[in-house]
């Protein structure tokens, strides 16, 4: 469209190169002043050497004053000495250009959109007043533009050099939207897009773990742009943005007191300052003025700070101050040509003075004419007389030692060169675009060169590869500054690290940490996160409404780790691990079950051999008295085979201890079931024997003839077999089995799950039935005569017996693993001994210490006395 209305306008206008001839009355235009040397080819450059400019009344009530440059800064004109230098080293390079001489054309913009459109019409016209659309001069016309550092004077720039073709190299604009070859087809630049930029600070952050930040960015459409996907990169690496202050042009002071004020009261002690140092100068004015410490700069490419910018005290307070910078390599015999420079041999220079005046705090006796000066003067200033040093130079406002941006137009003009050079000498193109042959020097046109700066490929005299991708942007490659600034105001700004992004996967980032020098406050590198790193053992849990970095730190549940910080879930460990008391590793469950090698283990199976050798001990002796009256009088094969069944008692234990089997599970309760029901039935036998008895010695009595051994021939194996068969139901529909137990913390519990717990239940419910009819009967026959009546002990054995496992159930139920299993044997080995203890301990004390007792007379005067005083 812009081409449309240049061709519209160029036929409706006569010549604007006749223009003042024939037009009498008009606007005067911006004047712009130029820097220039002729040659056959002619190359353009615009400079930031001015950092400011007056704003010109726009009221439409007079006529607007010209715009006029204002702070110029000293470092800037080293841009302008390396851009004279290369073209220098060029036509005095036989290799480069052979038999051409290089002209060029450096104009200023002073951060001005309006004197960048200006200068640059005033490059396509050659005029320093611009013509839109005309060449009006003889010389040679403009083949390519060097410049410019500033965003959007490099966008003014690009919408209308694109329009012609007309080749452009940026040394320092580094703003995404520039890589659009629709909309800026002829636009190059040396230092890399920002979007990589970004992408660099986002890893960097995270390298240092800096998850929680600030950012201060510039609002216009570039650099506001630029903060957006700096914000998102950040998140996208998994930080988060404290806040996000935009800089507005005409900075305000209350706006100023409210991103100070969001400075302070902000818990992230990291700051991304995202535009260029001079949008943020009057902002680290008042930070410092109003004392905010602990905060750690952290700029882009455009942050390059000197003390010549600063109060001492801010100045003091950006110690520590990181940025990223763009790579820099030496160039050859610049320091030499710069220490040779004299006014007075650069008289076309329209800087020199300027700076001279800043440098060296002089006046010139005599000003150019139309000429602006600044000058920081003492109260009685100098006069320059043109022979100070360059070298005598404040290294604060003139360092020859740190040259990025110099270097980057220093390869732009080189990359100018190598184009025309191949273009001229039909390389890397196969002729020119128009006709197929080798251009002619005074018949070159732009798109030629435009053509031949794409395929672009040489090494500079410092070894350095430079060519570009199809964006026209290079290889990105940074290098991180670190400012170190000492209390007597020294300061070196020292290179650090770098970041290549040509580097493999994780090996991108190179950083020297022990020669960075933080802020003051800080010894080490400062945390600055939103929540501290949650340990292993912990997970985050993200508090509600707050940004994913604010987080809270929960430990992990019994059973679950995590082995690495800030982890978002626990893992569950496998079913035979656990987690350990600090939940960051997975150990071993203990596995569990009553053992042999464990006191526990070892006591209990060390009472059943003792009660067992008891058992049989009291059976021998039974089995040696067997014709004593106390042995006939209580059923001596009922004896036999209680004192046996109460071995086996003791004996079954063994099968509760050790590691359970499948084999073991299925003995374990049913072996325990039918042996004691064995011993209940014995027992209930003895008893109705002694009921028999003693009613049987009634005149007439029926019950003579169940005297003997037939009441036991036939209740002990019928009250066994019952539950015989109950046991072999359950055995054969859900016997009991080993099974792992996993609900126990830090435990594997081995043991043996019933099968069929109402089974379980039935067998333990006929056990008791057993028992408390046992116990009804003898406690009913508890008071017949004592020759043959056994019914009292049966009595207390039995409530002994019933007692122990009443207890055991709860006691059975409320535990879990190897004491579950010790419950039941200390159960079995209890009611057992009472069984043992209360029936036959009596008659063993008898038989073996008062032997006088144990005899036919004794018992029955006994038995007589006691029935004569009941009957009485």
């Amino acid at each position: 469209m812009a081409q449309g209305i240049a061709m519209i306008l160029l036929a409706v206008l006569p010549s604007p190169c006749m223009l003042t001839q024939v037009v009498g009355c008009r606007l005067p235009q911006q004047e712009v002043r130029t820097f220039h040397r002729e040659g056959d080819i002619v190359l353009g450059g615009i400079i930031l050497v001015h950092w400011k400019h007056s704003l010109p009344d726009t009221s439409f009530r007079e006529e607007p004053s010209p715009i006029s440059c204002a702070d110029l800064q000293v470092r800037s004109y080293r841009e302008v000495l390396v851009f004279v230098f290369a073209v220098q080293q060029i036509n005095q390079n036989p290799n480069v250009l052979p038999n051409i001489t290089l002209g060029f054309r450096i104009l200023d913009a002073c951060l001005s959109r309006a004197l960048a459109v200006a200068s640059t019409l005033s490059l396509l016209s050659g005029t320093e007043d611009p013509m839109p659309n005309y060449h009006c001069l003889a010389s040679a016309p403009i083949l390519g533009v060097v410049g410019e550092a500033a965003a959007f004077i490099s966008v003014s720039m690009a919408s209308l050099l694109g329009v012609y073709k007309i080749p452009q190299i940026s040394y320092g604009s580094s703003v995404s939207v520039l890589s659009d070859k629709v909309l800026y087809p002829s636009f190059f630049r040396t230092i890399p897009n920002n979007l990589l930029e970004v992408q660099a600070m986002a890893h960097l952050l995270q390298y240092f773990g800096w998850s929680w930040v600030g950012i201060l960015a510039e609002e216009d459409n570039e650099y506001g742009v630029g903060s957006d996907n700096l914000r998102k990169e950040i998140i996208r690496s998994g930080g988060c943005v404290a806040f996000l202050e935009k800089i507005p042009v005409v900075l305000t002071k209350e706006r100023m007191i409210r991103i100070v004020e969001t400075v302070r009261n902000s818990t992230a002690k990291v700051i991304v300052i995202y535009t260029h140092v001079s949008n943020v100068v009057s902002i680290l004015n008042a930070v410092a003025k109003e004392n905010i410490q602990g905060k750690i700069w952290f700029g882009t490419t455009a942050f390059i700070i000197t003390p010549d910018l600063f109060p001492n005290d801010t100045w003091q307070s950006l110690n520590g101050t990181l940025a990223m910078a763009l790579h820099v390599r030496d160039i050859p015999e610049f320091k030499d040509f710069v220490y040779s420079i004299q006014p007075s041999t650069s008289a076309d220079d329209i800087f020199i003075k300027t700076v001279w005046e800043k440098a060296f705090i002089c006046k010139w006796q005599e000003e150019g004419h139309n000429q602006t000066h600044e000058v920081n003067i003492s109260k009685d200033p100098a006069f320059c007389t043109g022979t100070e040093r360059v070298e005598q130079m404040d290294p604060v406002l003139f360092d020859l030692n740190n040259l990025r941006f110099t270097y980057n137009v220093y390869v732009a003009v080189y990359a100018f060169a190598h184009a025309l050079h191949n273009l001229l000498s039909c390389k890397s193109g196969d002729g020119s675009l128009s006709i197929g042959s080798c251009a002619m020097i005074d018949k070159i046109h732009p798109q030629e060169v435009l053509h031949h700066l794409r395929h672009v490929h040489f090494v500079t005299g410092s070894g350095e590869e430079v060519f570009f991708d199809e964006n026209g942007d290079p290889p990105a490659l940074y290098d991180i500054l670190n400012w170190q600034i000492f209390p007597n105001g020294t300061y070196q700004c020292l290179t650090v690290g770098s970041f290549n992004f040509s580097a493999p996967q994780g090996k991108q980032v190179f950083l020297n940490h022990s020669s960075i020098i933080w802020n003051s406050i800080y010894s080490k590198v400062p945390d600055s996160v939103c929540s501290a790193s949650c340990p292993p053992g912990f997970r985050k849990a993200a508090r509600e409404g707050e940004p994913v970095c604010c987080f809270d730190c929960v430990p992990c549940a019994d059973g679950e780790i995590t082995n690495q910080t800030d982890a978002t879930d626990c893992q569950k460990c496998p079913d035979d691990k656990w987690s350990n008391r600090n939940r960051d590793i997975c150990i071993p469950r203990i596995i569990e079950f009553l053992s042999y090698g464990e006191p526990l283990g070892a006591l209990l199976s060390s009472i059943a051999i003792l009660c067992s050798l008891v058992t049989f001990s009291i059976m021998y002796i039974f089995i040696t008295y067997k014709d004593t009256p106390i042995v006939k009088a209580n059923n001596r094969e009922l004896s036999y085979l209680l004192l046996l069944s109460l071995m086996f008692c003791f004996l079954c234990s063994f099968l509760f201890i050790g590691r359970p089997t499948r084999i073991s599970c299925m003995l374990r309760q049913t072996a325990f079931g039918v042996i004691f029901s064995l011993s209940v039935s014995c027992i209930l036998a003895k008893t109705i024997i002694v009921v028999v008895a003693f009613n049987a010695t009634k005149p007439n009595s029926a019950l003579k003839k169940w005297v003997g051994t037939r009441i036991p021939s036939y209740l002990v194996p019928l009250c066994s077999v019952i539950q015989f068969i109950l046991c072999l139901v359950w055995l054969g529909s859900a016997p009991p089995y080993s099974s792992v137990n996993l609900e126990i913390a830090q435990k594997i519990i081995i043991q043996c799950s019933e099968g069929s717990i109402e089974l379980f239940y039935a067998m333990l419910g006929y056990l008791g039935f057993l028992a408390c009819v046992s116990f009804i009967v003898a406690f009913l026959a508890r008071n017949l005569p004592d020759s043959f009546n056994e019914a009292k002990y049966i009595t207390f054995s039995l409530l002994v017996f019933v007692s122990v496992w009443i207890s055991f159930i709860p006691a059975y139920l409320s535990t879990r693993g190897k004491y579950m299993v010790a419950v039941e044997v200390f159960a079995i080995l209890t009611s057992s001994t009472g069984l043992l203890s209360c029936i036959f301990f009596p008659k063993v004390y008898i038989i073996l210490l008062k032997p006088d007792r144990n005899t036919k007379d004794y018992l029955l005067e006994k038995t007589s006395a006691r029935s004569r005083t009941e009957f009485n």
